[in-house]
């Protein structure tokens, strides 16, 4: 648009002046014709008093040469003015033309800023959606947080019942198995001394405890509860506190003799067979 401005700056100046130079050729030919009004009297003049001087005469020849030069150079002007304005009317022609594309160009250029305009208008419709569908989001994780916490807490709530529960059925299947126990051990060749107890040893909690005769001997009773004595990763486990109790009893007691119990509800034949290789008597509560 810079270049077109200056192109047409450049145009309207020489105009300008062709028209300036067109104004000082009328008033030139202007100029001509009083000249030759002039020169038609001095003729006239010279025609009546042609007898008068030659020397007159050839300064009227000379003269009038260099009014015909100066005429052959005036139209000579005017062809050359004719050409420029041709050559003007040929740059307006394609002036115009390259206006014209470039209105189409800035045409073109407006419907793609308005597809733009359109386009932006849609994205930032969709950025709304956007965000109002995030604010669901947010406020759909925040419930489920909130009922994520609430169910950890009944679940812990729950866990502490079954513990509770847990705990006071292992204690109702041990006071059972006071009861009962003295009368399985005889099948195993044992007659109690006295009642079975719980009991506290070198900082061990026994939960089987006696002394009964076997073959005439005096034999100590140590025992453990289990629930279940089944395949687990902690499978040996309640050997090793059966172990560790069996410690503190000759910590205490000597090197006497010790006859290990397991009383549980159900046991596997693979933990039964385990505890047999290590001599511990297993007693299932179908037994009693």
């Amino acid at each position: 648009m810079a270049e077109l401005s200056k192109t047409v700056s450049e145009l309207s100046k020489t105009v300008a002046e062709l028209v300036e130079a067109q104004k000082r050729t009328d008033q030139r030919v202007a100029e001509l014709a009083e000249a030759q009004k002039r020169t038609d009297q001095k003729v006239a003049e010279l025609a009546e008093a042609q007898k008068k001087t030659e020397e007159e005469l050839k300064a009227l020849s000379k003269t009038v040469a260099e009014l015909a030069e100066a005429q052959r150079r005036t139209e000579q002007k005017v062809a050359e003015l004719a050409e420029a304005q041709k050559r003007t009317d040929q740059r307006l022609a394609e002036l115009a033309e390259a206006q014209k594309r470039t209105d189409q160009r800035v045409a073109e250029l407006a419907e793609a800023q308005k597809r733009t305009d359109q386009r932006l208008a849609e994205l930032a419709e969709a950025q709304k959606r956007t965000d109002q569908r995030l604010a669901e989001l947010a406020e759909a994780q925040r419930r489920t947080e909130e009922e994520v916490r609430t169910l950890a807490q009944e679940l812990k709530r729950t866990r502490q019942d079954l513990g509770g529960l847990s705990l006071s059925f292992s204690y109702a299947f041990e006071n059972e198995a006071y009861r009962m126990l003295p009368q399985v051990l005889k099948k195993y060749g044992l007659e109690l001394e006295a009642k079975l107890i719980r009991k506290e040893i070198a900082g061990e909690e026994i939960n089987f405890f006696a002394t009964a005769k076997r073959d005439g001997e005096t034999v100590y009773i140590v025992g453990e509860t289990k629930l279940r004595l089944d395949d687990t990763k902690k499978r040996d486990d309640v050997f090793k506190q059966l172990e560790k109790k069996i410690s503190a009893v000759k910590k205490v007691y000597g090197d006497v003799q010790i006859v290990p119990l397991i009383v549980t509800h159900f046991a596997k034949e693979s933990m039964l067979k385990k505890a047999k290789e290590r001599g511990i008597i297993v007693v299932q509560s179908y037994e009693w």
